[in-house]
């Protein structure tokens, strides 16, 4: 399971960025999680629950938002979304198009508590 790993590097930067910011609590964590990002949400969210004792994130909220495939067809030149891994474009069915989001997993917002 990689999501141990993942958690333990989104922890770290917590950690960085409320050292940064001389706090010493997170008090919420966001993520964006692309559907082809090759994370399972639940299994992160256990892990996040899991390793998040004695650290800044202690009592942090934990918000994922999972992120759709976006594509930018080359065919009929439509970006659309993807809700799965499909291999072609929604609107005209060509294969031939660049993913564009839905790959990645960002750390998009931490809330701090300031002393």
């Amino acid at each position: 399971m990689h999501e141990y790993s993942i958690v333990q590097s989104l922890l770290d930067s917590c950690e960085e960025n409320a050292r940064a910011n001389d706090s010493t609590e997170v008090t919420k964590v966001v993520i964006k999680i692309g559907i082809m990002s090759g994370v399972e949400p639940e299994l992160l969210k256990t892990a996040f629950d899991t390793f998040k004792e004695a650290t800044v994130c202690e009592n942090a909220e934990f918000v994922m938002n999972i992120q759709p495939i976006v594509i930018d067809c080359h065919k009929c030149l439509v970006k659309s979304e993807l809700s799965s891994i499909e291999f072609c474009c929604s609107k005209c069915e060509s294969t031939e198009f660049d993913i564009v989001d839905g790959e990645d997993m960002f750390l998009m917002q931490l809330e701090l508590k300031t002393n």
